[in-house]
């Protein structure tokens, strides 16, 4: 709820941060007593090790974003598929809540520890590259979809979960194929940075599914025509080396051949029309 006009700074500080609070951002707005007292009443909760939430009910998915950024210190921002799914990219893994922070700073450790059971694990992760243009202006602060998703691909378990990451955000219309091959560019050390960069490639050629970016694969494995993928909604088949894909959902097959018109000097008339003949005895 929006604070009224004549709130003090506390409110609107726990109305941007959706309640969360660090120690720090308290004590220069109330005594350590009066925080202690708040919080032996039950009417604040402690989160972690520095920082608070001003109420006490169970964390909301806002509050435990705000957990994981102010917990992880200074500059931190949330990263990978937390982030992504913050930008609307849906069908992601939602634990544990990835946190980046810059490396130029002292990280803390690897994953937060101590956390109340309604709050999910936190993975912290340093970067050496984080430019000003992979940020995006949030609450909570996050990188952008075309960063978070080639983080997440690095920071998959799997080579199946990296590329289903990647052809989810340009399915979902969420970020081009140019602005993730963009992150790429900059990203020298990337985890994963040559599938990630072969992936993007052949989303910018059609492969929309999982299964599709598999059939390229298989297609250069054995040095077959890779097929040509058009997504235009028409029923008529795009075809390309023997392979064919219609616009709609279904995906590559074999082309089969068609029969060739052989010209006539007689125009085609209707088809003979079948008739049982009675034979009399």
């Amino acid at each position: 709820m929006l604070p009224a006009d004549d709130a003090d700074a506390l409110d609107w500080l726990a109305f941007e941060q959706a309640g969360v609070l660090t120690t720090a951002q308290v004590a220069g707005l109330l005594s350590e007593g009066v925080v202690r007292g708040r919080i032996r009443s039950g009417r604040w909760r402690s989160i972690c090790r520095g920082i608070l939430l001003a109420g006490n009910g169970r964390l909301t998915r806002d509050q435990q974003f705000w957990a994981a950024v102010l917990a992880a210190g200074p500059g931190a921002v949330l990263a990978g598929v937390s982030a992504a799914a913050e930008a609307g990219v849906r069908g992601l893994r939602r634990e544990p809540l990835h946190v980046l922070v810059p490396a130029a700073r002292r990280a803390a450790r690897t994953t937060l520890r101590r956390l109340p059971i309604d709050m999910p694990a936190v993975l912290v992760h340093r970067a050496t590259a984080l430019p000003e243009a992979h940020l995006q202006r949030a609450r909570p602060p996050r990188t952008t979809t075309a960063r978070a998703l080639v983080d997440a691909a690095g920071w998959a378990a799997g080579v199946d979960e990296a590329q289903s990451v990647l052809a989810a955000g340009c399915q979902q219309r969420r970020v081009l194929p140019e602005e993730l091959q963009a992150v790429l560019d900059v990203l020298p050390r990337a985890p994963r940075r040559r599938l990630i960069g072969q992936t993007i490639s052949d989303i910018a050629g059609g492969a929309q599914a999982l299964s599709e970016i598999d059939f390229l694969r298989l297609c250069r494995r054995h040095r077959l025509p890779p097929p040509t993928f058009r997504n235009t909604g028409s029923t008529r088949p795009a075809e390309t080396g023997g392979w064919t894909r219609t616009g709609g959902s279904g995906g590559c097959r074999s082309r089969s051949p068609r029969p060739s018109a052989v010209p006539s000097s007689q125009p085609a008339g209707p088809p003979p029309r079948l008739c049982a003949v009675r034979q009399k005895n």
